[in-house]
């Protein structure tokens, strides 16, 4: 089965959009972790720096990352005829 160049733009675009948004994820993950125990001496709303982004932080990144995606590849789809059909089960 072979692509055509169509095909091949809006695959193009939806592993661009995943490679930023993974970019995002790890450094959100990896990169701000490691360097929490610089940001202790940082308080916010009482509590330090890296312990917020840990708990509180991170999480509310992570589902921002799922919402953002969601609603660009929505819009992908429509934008190159692929969205589902409304009510389909």
């Amino acid at each position: 089965m072979r692509l055509d160049e169509r095909q091949r733009a809006y695959w193009h675009r939806n592993l661009r959009l995943t490679a930023w948004l993974l970019g995002l994820w790890f450094f959100v993950s990896f990169v701000i972790s490691f360097f929490a125990r610089e940001l202790e001496h940082i308080l916010f709303l009482g509590m330090p720096l890296g312990f917020y982004m840990g708990a509180q932080g991170a999480p509310l990144t992570y589902l921002l990352i799922i919402w953002w995606y969601a609603r660009r590849m929505n819009a992908l789809d429509l934008d190159y005829g692929v969205a589902d059909a409304e009510g389909e089960d």
